[in-house]
Formats: structure tokens, sequence, C-alpha cells
């Protein structure tokens, strides 16, 4: 077993305008192997990571603290604290978090890391690909990046 203190883990900010939030990796700084966790903070008027789902890694959040939205398979929901919502790996798990409250929002997030990973963003119109470790995972990756969705090739192009 592997024991840490929220106070023993550092913040991360993350500012991208509208998508500007703190994060603490809990379960980055224990033995967890197959469970990804993290703290968020997110201030009046911020988005956490922009609209997305995943196609291998369930996700679930629970607020702490503090009020907002989650948009949620195209559709507004509020949270509140004590909120538990369940991320399905598919398309109906598509979701963000928006603090339209007056209060910070503190919620942790939680997942499992399989991996190879496919991370849709359907309002950017791109995804992205993780290999040999997923989405907030810790280890080298054999191979990652972010594609449009439009981009398409013949198997046999250039052969």
């Amino acid at each position: 077993m592997s024991k840490i203190n929220e106070d023993d883990v550092e913040w991360k900010a993350y500012d991208k305008g509208e998508n500007a939030f703190r994060r603490k990796e809990l379960a980055a700084a224990t033995d967890a192997d197959q469970l990804g966790c993290s703290l968020y903070e997110l201030e009046p008027g911020k988005r956490s990571w922009p609209y997305h789902y995943h196609t291998a890694n369930e996700e679930a959040l629970y607020v702490l603290a503090g009020s907002g939205m989650l948009r949620l398979d195209g559709e507004e929901r509020s949270l509140t604290a004590g909120d538990y919502v369940a991320f399905p790996a598919d398309e109906s798990g598509a979701h963000q978090v928006v603090n339209d409250g007056d209060e910070t929002l503190r919620y942790l997030a939680m997942s499992t890391m399989d991996e190879p990973d496919v991370t849709i963003y359907p309002e950017m119109e791109k995804f992205g690909v993780y290999v040999g470790s997923p989405p907030g995972g810790r280890d080298e990756r054999s191979f990652e990046g972010y594609f449009p969705t439009d981009a398409d090739v013949d198997y046999w192009d250039d052969e």
C-alpha cells in the first residue's frame, strides 16, 4: 500500500484561456498502476479539459466543494458538492466541467488507466491517440499524437 496526503502533492496549473484549472495528480504520487485519480480546482468562469470522451477508459468525478455545470453527452446538468458522475468509455460519456458558480469548484476525477486509448474531441474536430501509457499516464509513450477527425487516407496510398 502506498499512502500520500494531498498536501504532499504539488499543484500543476493549466491555462488555455477559458480552459484553466489546477490539478494534483494523486494516483501518480502512489503505487497506483491501473487507477488514476486527480484533485481539481476550477475557478469561477473557467472550464476543465475541452469537451471529450475516451474509447478505452472510463472516468468518474466526485464533487467535494462548490457548484458548477457538467456538459454531458450533449446536455447541461448542475453539479453540487456530493455529486458523483460516471462517464462510460464511449460517445455517451462525452463531458466537460464548467464552473458557472461564484466560488472555487473542487472535485476528484478518477479513471481506469488502459492503453491504447483514443480520445475524441467532437467540438475541436480532432482525436488523440495514446500508446504505451494512457492519458494521464506516467510512463513514456511509444506513440501519441493529435489528428483532425476528417484525416483519412486509403490503406494503400503511397504503397
